[in-house]
């Protein structure tokens, strides 16, 4: 962490400073993010690729189209008790962004993330690259569930309509995403004044790229890790993103200064 001599504090200051001058704020936020709240990420020590699965297959493997198209039943399995966090709660980044935006201040939230934690804290402006488990879909006739009907159910989750199997939304290893997200995401970073990238190794393309769409004088970056773009960033703080988040984002939106134009 950056506590050492002060620089810590320095670092607070100045982001606030930048949060504060900018009007068009987007962020992007990873697992780091959702950690949080209790969510393992993907690639620590402790994440789930270092996780028993349960089964005789790697993480990593299972969460590959190919397994999933091949052995459906054991994937569902390793889904319900690894990747679902039904009780999960915003923290204090969620929080801290829901009231950057009611503020005006955020153009977007680009997430790696498919907790829809963000929406539940209350951001509107939320773009999920890797899409959603609150979203499930029948691949024979696109019924839509819930992500309780698939909790609830055991095997494999079949369509109530046509007896079809139910699949969750969110992108696996093999899968393409969503060109219609990656423009948005696109389009918001090339539009805004300051870019903050948290809770993320940037290692997962194509996020890792997007920060070239912003000239790295306006790029912040927010991890207890450190990242390729470390060195290239006008600012980087090696700490907790909610922490951070909650000291430059106060609750109560700072007072517009009174101008003193036309006084003695």
């Amino acid at each position: 962490m950056d506590r050492y001599d002060g620089a810590r504090d320095k670092k607070i200051i100045q982001l606030k400073q930048l949060i504060a001058e900018s009007e068009k704020i987007v962020f992007l936020g990873g697992a780091g993010v959702s950690t949080e709240s209790g969510i393992p990420d993907f690639r620590s020590g402790q994440g789930i690729f270092n996780q028993d699965s349960g089964l005789e297959y790697r993480p990593v493997d299972i969460i590959s189209h190919s397994f999933f198209a091949k052995h459906p039943e054991e994937f569902f399995d390793f889904y319900r008790r690894k990747l679902c966090y039904p009780d999960a709660k915003p923290n204090k980044a969620h929080k801290a962004l829901m009231r950057l935006e009611r503020r005006g201040k955020l153009l977007a939230v680009i997430t790696q993330n498919v907790d829809n934690l963000h929406q539940l804290a209350g951001s509107k402006k939320t773009i999920e690259l890797h899409g959603s488990v609150n979203r499930n879909y029948c691949l024979s006739c696109g019924a839509k569930y819930p992500l309780e009907y698939v909790l609830r159910t055991t095997g494999i989750p079949t369509c109530e309509e046509c007896g079809g199997m139910v699949r969750p939304d969110v992108v696996l290893y093999e899968e393409h995403l969503d060109h219609e997200n990656i423009d948005r995401a696109v389009a918001a970073i090339e539009k805004a004044d300051l870019m903050i990238i948290g809770g993320t190794s940037l290692t997962v393309y194509p996020a890792a790229t997007f920060a070239q769409f912003l000239p790295h004088d306006r790029v912040v970056i927010i991890n207890k890790s450190s990242t390729y773009l470390d060195l290239q960033a006008m600012l980087t703080i090696h700490d907790s993103i909610g922490d951070v988040l909650d000291e430059t984002i106060p609750k109560r939106a700072p007072k517009a200064k009174k101008s003193s134009e036309g006084k003695l």
